[in-house]
């Protein structure tokens, strides 16, 4: 059986995608499921999110993208069940450092045969844009995940990433899905969330999540703690937000 491997993709920044990645990964490993995030945007938030400074380790997703074994690579978090591979800012050399040739595009996807028994759960988080590293992550998917921050433009963009999806289908990975699209820093106070929101579901109806999560100081501050909001604060609406998405991620298989 192969494991699940989603990735959180938007091309668009600041859209809650790694927020999104920390915590939908936690919420797997906290019901007891070995889960993996592959931290591959050079910005390295993921893994600095989880309690990591890049400079002070000796490997990350730009050595693994070079021949490093995986398995020295991986680092344990301080959420059970949780594992990440770190970036570091060195990883947006990839591109142009990278052997060319049609193998470019699918060398995440070659590192990780042979790692579901080890992790049935792996998340990538790509970086904001649709460049190479991106391209690695939806080849190694046979899942998408679409974080869409409830604001002005929201829909901007989006349906390059999807054209971008169906060419990587076509041409690289037929096995790639769309799981959903997660609407994200939801401010209930405006009409203009609300907007959005609808307008989304218009455009994407059943690939929308029920779940939205909300825009929360809470979440804002846990990556500065080094930990995903389950972990700084589980009583809090944004964890129950992930909490919920996360079970429907895992109900849509």
């Amino acid at each position: 059986m192969s494991a699940r491997v989603y990735a959180l993709a938007n091309q668009k920044g600041g859209v809650g995608k790694t927020t999104t990645a920390i915590n939908m990964a936690a919420c797997v490993a906290q019901a007891g499921t070995p889960v993996l995030l592959i931290d591959l945007d050079p910005q390295a938030n993921a893994t600095t999110g989880l309690g990591y400074r890049p400079e002070q380790l000796n490997a990350n997703t730009y050595d693994l993208l070079h021949g490093r074994p995986l398995d020295e690579v991986v680092l344990e978090t301080a959420v059970p069940n949780l594992f990440l591979v770190p970036s570091h800012p060195d990883l947006a050399a990839a591109q142009v450092e990278l052997p060319s040739g049609s193998e470019q595009g699918t060398l995440l996807r070659d590192l990780l045969v042979g790692t579901e028994e080890r992790f049935p759960y792996v998340f990538v988080d790509c970086p904001p844009s649709l460049g190479l590293l991106t391209v690695n992550a939806l080849a190694a998917a046979n899942r998408l995940i679409v974080p869409v921050q409830c604001e002005y433009y929201a829909l901007e963009g989006l349906a390059q990433l999807l054209q971008s999806v169906e060419l990587v289908r076509t041409r690289i990975n037929p096995r790639l899905g769309v799981t959903g699209v997660l609407l994200t820093m939801y401010d209930a106070r405006t009409r203009l969330a609300s907007d959005v929101a609808s307008e989304v579901r218009s455009h994407f109806g059943p690939l929308v999540f029920d779940t939205v999560v909300p825009r929360s100081i809470r979440l804002a501050e846990a990556p500065s703690h080094g930990l995903p909001i389950t972990s700084y604060d589980s009583s809090s609406a944004g964890a129950d937000a992930y909490y919920r998405a996360a079970l429907e991620v895992v109900e849509r298989g």
